[in-house]
């Protein structure tokens, strides 16, 4: 289906001089994990006299994720962006969107500003998406990526010339520190906002140390997922959202049984739980992250007859993530758990 043309908006703001921008994109090797890096050595500059419209920064070529190198148009009027990951960020940038799948975003305090935005048109969700708003939203760029990963080729073929660039890594296949910062660097270097990524690489990075820094390994971690009413076993490395940490950090499982990287966990009795003995428990709400009106991960836990004898739970030792991170696995609330960990474990000492 071939989009219309475009229309001018006179919505369309200019951020800065993009002579002052100069983004250039990575050398041709994007596939050494560098995605998203760019040097002015390069020599792949933006012209002076193209506009930075929108909060993207027109005629930059930038290296995505997949590590194909992107050219931005020089004129930009309309951006589309799928990515839970990147909202939080662009709406901080002032990244302006002309749709995105608002189904699918944090609806409680700290949302995105998108969600309120009658001209943002709503893509719906991931599973039934309306994928007529790829067209009739005329998208110059679209970022795409985490739970529309798949439909990479679909929105292609239905946004035309549109630059495409691929916001996803898988955090089992990729280590979730350097694709979260991979992917900041990467969306710095397509908005010109490449000092605030540095910054929020940095500050990613100083919570991470100080959070190892505050951990004893001799006492045994669990990750649970609360989710449908129940408590659901997170694995290491390979779990949603928290399995990962225990790569970044350094944490001792409690229990090491294998198990997948299910978005709602892996089946777990509250009495296997307790066997495990944990000295801390790190656990999602992610019911209340897509508003399911079920027992919260605090009641399901401190409610527990079978868990009251677990250290973790009498010591007060509970980890309780941040309410938005099931639909917000960005650079932001991973740097929230670092520091909130680092707390914890430095008040247990």
């Amino acid at each position: 289906m071939q989009r219309a043309p475009h229309s001018p908006r006179l919505s369309a703001i200019a951020l800065t001089s993009v002579a002052a921008l100069a983004l250039v994109g990575c050398s041709a090797g994007g596939s050494n994990g560098s995605a998203g890096m760019s040097s002015a050595a390069d020599g792949a500059g933006v012209s002076s006299s193209a506009g930075s419209a929108q909060g993207v920064a027109a005629g930059a070529t930038v290296t995505d994720m997949s590590g194909a190198q992107i050219t931005l148009p020089q004129e930009v009027d309309s951006v589309i962006a799928t990515d839970n990951r990147t909202f939080r960020t662009l709406d901080e940038w002032g990244v302006e969107l002309s749709a995105a799948p608002k189904q699918i975003m944090y609806k409680g305090e700290g949302g995105p500003s998108y969600l309120d935005d009658a001209d943002v048109k709503d893509i719906g969700n991931h599973r039934e998406p309306d994928m007529e708003a790829f067209v009739t939203a005329e998208p110059d760029v679209v970022l795409n990526g985490q739970r529309f990963r798949d439909r990479k080729a679909e929105i292609d073929e239905l946004t035309g010339d549109a630059a495409i660039v691929d916001t996803d890594f898988d955090p089992v296949k990729t280590p979730l520190d350097e694709g979260l910062k991979e992917l900041t660097t990467l969306l710095g270097d397509t908005t010109g906002h490449q000092e605030e990524a540095k910054q929020l690489n940095a500050d990613f990075d100083a919570a991470v140390e100080r959070a190892k820094e505050a951990y004893d390994p001799e006492q045994t971690v669990m990750g649970l997922i609360a989710t449908g009413g129940d408590l659901a076993y997170v694995a290491p490395s390979t779990g949603r959202s928290i399995g990962p940490l225990f790569d970044i950090l350094g944490l001792t499982p409690a229990l090491e049984q294998s198990g997948s990287d299910n978005h709602q966990g892996d089946d777990i009795s509250v009495e296997a739980i307790a066997s495990s003995n944990p000295d801390w428990i790190i656990v999602m709400d992610r019911d209340a992250a897509i508003g399911e009106e079920n027992a919260t991960a605090k009641e399901l836990i401190e409610q527990s007859e079978a868990l009251k004898d677990v250290p973790a739970v009498k010591e007060g030792h509970i980890v309780h993530l941040p309410a938005d991170l099931y639909v917000a696995e960005d650079i932001q609330n991973y740097t929230t758990i670092m520091e909130d960990l680092a707390d914890a474990f430095e008040g247990a000492r």
